[in-house]
């Protein structure tokens, strides 16, 4: 059976260093905690890649969050997206992922692969590639 867990894309303001003002943090549920990434943008369906750089693993709690401050005074968040994936990730921090992202507003395919990500569309035959061995 394909595993189902929660994801949450977040909107981080006012960190310490951070040149735009603004970033998103990318939570994937696993286990006790999150996987994380850092993104510069919000990703388009079907848009551009865009670069991530992966973080440490976040609290479960984020997922749950509408908006908060970061403690140590490392600006707040607010969340932009939030839902279910479907699919497996690897043991294997550095291997490719490949999962069904389902929200309120959008339902995607999420592929990152060598610190770079890609929302693609929605299709039946990716949903096919979630479910093979």
């Amino acid at each position: 059976m394909t595993p189902i867990n929660r994801w949450v894309l977040l909107a981080h303001f006012g960190a310490p260093g951070d040149p735009q003002g603004i970033h998103y943090d990318l939570l994937l549920e696993d286990g006790r905690a999150c996987r994380t990434w850092r993104l510069d943008r919000i990703p388009d369906i079907d848009g551009a890649s865009l670069s991530i750089v992966p973080l440490a693993p976040h609290k479960l709690s984020w997922l749950e969050k509408r908006e908060d401050v970061v403690s140590g005074g490392r600006g707040w968040v607010r969340r932009v997206y939030k839902g279910i994936f479907i699919g497996s990730l690897p043991i294997d921090d550095v291997q490719p992922i490949q999962v069904y992202l389902q929200s309120d507003r959008f339902e995607a395919s999420l592929e990152i692969n060598n610190q770079t990500c890609w929302f693609r569309p929605f299709s039946s035959t990716s949903c096919d590639q979630l479910n093979s061995p």
